[in-house]
């Protein structure tokens, strides 16, 4: 039974900024991915880690 609109149940986003359509992908090493699963919110703390690398970045001016 699906969902009515509007209803105050179901799923939320959890995230304070859109999230991009297209996906970012890299190739880990060997038995990363498996371990990334046991790391509570793994993604988020990538997000993070990305957005630090990047302003980490020389400005361009």
């Amino acid at each position: 039974m699906p969902f009515q609109k509007g209803n105050k149940l179901g799923a939320k986003k959890r995230y304070s900024r859109p999230l991009d359509k297209e996906v970012i992908a890299f190739r880990g090493y060997e038995g990363q991915k498996e371990k990334l699963k046991f790391i509570p919110d793994w993604q988020e703390k990538l997000r993070k880690f990305v957005d630090q690398l990047l302003s980490d970045l020389p400005k361009n001016e």
